[in-house]
């Protein structure tokens, strides 16, 4: 956490010392009130949270995670007196205007998923000279303003190796020696999801035998997986697709809906490999069917009460660290059992 000091000019003249200690005192105060790190606005430490108010701008209500991860979140918020203004968006372009609008408010914190990393690096400059902290959640601001927010990170990087991981052990469980993939992404925008998409690629390149043949912007989008997933079907021949990842499982499991769709054989010892990126109870259903080889972790309940959790203590003034990240698991039919619970609840 970074404290700005102020500093004391000395002065030859002892009858302005006592005016000097008076103006250094007021100072002090001030900065504690206020605070001044790069992160925002610091809250005095013993403080309470009740009481304070903060802008959660997050995805809309319509998107299966955005909607479950909303719900929580404020659910958490409340029980500690906080007042949460929600202003939700699956649009970058409407995200920022409402970026403006919030700061605008003078809330105690910004709580804000980033659906366009470069678009919102204005945002977050004109809040921290409006003395509004911000607090990112679920993937990282750009690297060009970092160091003036907070942050409660999903491991994305590894959330796109474990990805191919699954991917990679399915295929070989299954005796591929070749094999074909397409990919269902999320929205390119947003800097997680090219983390996620980059770990995987990285990832992937350790079994040069499966190739990936195409991947797509979503925009996590599930009626948009739907079509792209029966494009990719068309275009590619479906005697030529033998895996698919999807980015999240309501972006998988239209890939297993457009698969049958088209006659193709699912699962199984030859069928069409399908592999997530984070779990839902669709999912874990999925794989217990045996539809689908394995998810991820970074189910949206539990990213909520880590952010709320995290907001709360620093509305409290606790020293949290400035950056955060998550630990993700690795989900497949040999552990679901294990994380059923965890990612049934949307």
């Amino acid at each position: 956490m970074d404290f700005a000091h102020t500093r004391r000019r000395r002065i030859g003249a002892r009858r302005r010392m006592a005016a000097l200690a008076v103006a250094a005192v007021a100072t002090s105060t001030t900065l504690a009130a206020c605070g001044s790190s790069d992160s925002g606005g610091e809250a005095a430490k013993g403080g309470s949270a009740k009481g304070k108010t903060v802008m959660l701008l997050a995805g809309a209500n319509s998107n299966t995670w955005a909607g479950y991860f909303n719900k929580i979140f404020t659910q958490e918020m409340k029980a500690e007196g906080v007042t949460v203004k929600p202003m939700l968006t699956l649009s970058p372009t409407e995200q920022v205007q409402q970026f403006r609008e919030a700061i605008a408010q003078k809330p105690d914190a910004i709580v804000i998923t980033l659906l366009d990393n470069k678009a919102t690096i204005l945002g977050i400059k004109q809040a921290k000279q409006a003395g509004v902290p911000v607090i990112t959640f679920d993937g990282p601001p750009d690297p060009s303003v970092r160091d003036q927010v907070r942050s409660v990170e999903s491991d994305n990087p590894a959330l796109g190796r474990l990805a191919a991981e699954n991917l990679i052990e399915g295929l070989r469980a299954q005796g591929k020696k070749k094999a074909n993939i397409i990919a269902i992404g999320g929205l390119k925008a947003m800097l997680l999801t090219q983390q996620r998409q980059e770990a995987f690629d990285e990832e992937m390149k350790k079994a040069p035998e499966y190739r990936v043949l195409e991947t797509t912007d979503s925009q996590w989008n599930p009626t948009l997986a739907l079509q792209q997933a029966q494009q990719l079907i068309a275009k590619h021949g479906k005697g030529n697709i033998d895996a698919a990842y999807g980015m999240s499982d309501y972006l998988a499991i239209p890939i297993i809906q457009a698969a049958k769709q088209a006659g193709m054989k699912v699962g199984g010892k030859d069928g069409l490999l399908v592999v997530s990126g984070n779990c839902f109870k669709a999912g874990i259903d999925a794989i217990k069917k045996g539809e689908m080889y394995g998810t991820n972790t970074e189910d949206p309940g539990t990213l909520a009460k880590e952010t709320a959790d995290y907001t709360t203590k620093f509305l409290t003034g606790d020293d949290v660290e400035q950056h955060v990240t998550i630990k993700e698991e690795r989900i497949n039919p040999d552990n679901v059992d294990q994380f059923a619970e965890q990612c049934s609840h949307a």
